[in-house]
């Protein structure tokens, strides 16, 4: 059974920066497509960024783009996402989560991915 463990969250002043890992056990993620979640009081979850870890092909959303970074290790069985430039509005609980065995195409629908961990705070505030 796969299962994953997020860390790397905390407090950090806007404009700030943030590496937040997720790394698996129970299977390597060489074959899975992953991808990182957040989701703020009284908001929905929304996706963030994603890889496929079999070419390291990855997409991001608007609200991030060109501010996060993600990324595989695959030899470490992690997926670290970079956040740079934070701002408050990226205060959220982040999760990654991985896609079941077979499906291959980058999503930010929740519905779409099995796997999830327990996530990780990150807190954006002067």
């Amino acid at each position: 059974q796969l299962q994953l463990v997020e860390s790397g969250g905390g407090l950090v002043q806007p404009g700030g920066s943030l590496r937040l890992s997720c790394a698996a056990s129970g299977a390597s993620l060489g074959s899975y497509v992953i991808g990182w979640f957040r989701q703020a009081p009284g908001k929905e979850r929304e996706g963030v960024s994603c890889i496929r870890a079999r070419d390291g092909t990855t997409d991001y959303a608007e609200s991030v783009k060109g501010r996060f970074k993600i990324s595989r290790d695959t030899s470490r069985h992690t997926v670290y996402l970079q956040m740079n430039g934070l701002k408050p509005e990226d205060t959220a609980v982040y999760y990654c989560a991985v896609m079941p065995t077979g499906r291959n195409w980058l999503s930010f629908r929740s519905a779409d991915y099995e796997f999830w961990g327990q996530g990780t705070q990150v807190t954006v505030s002067s």
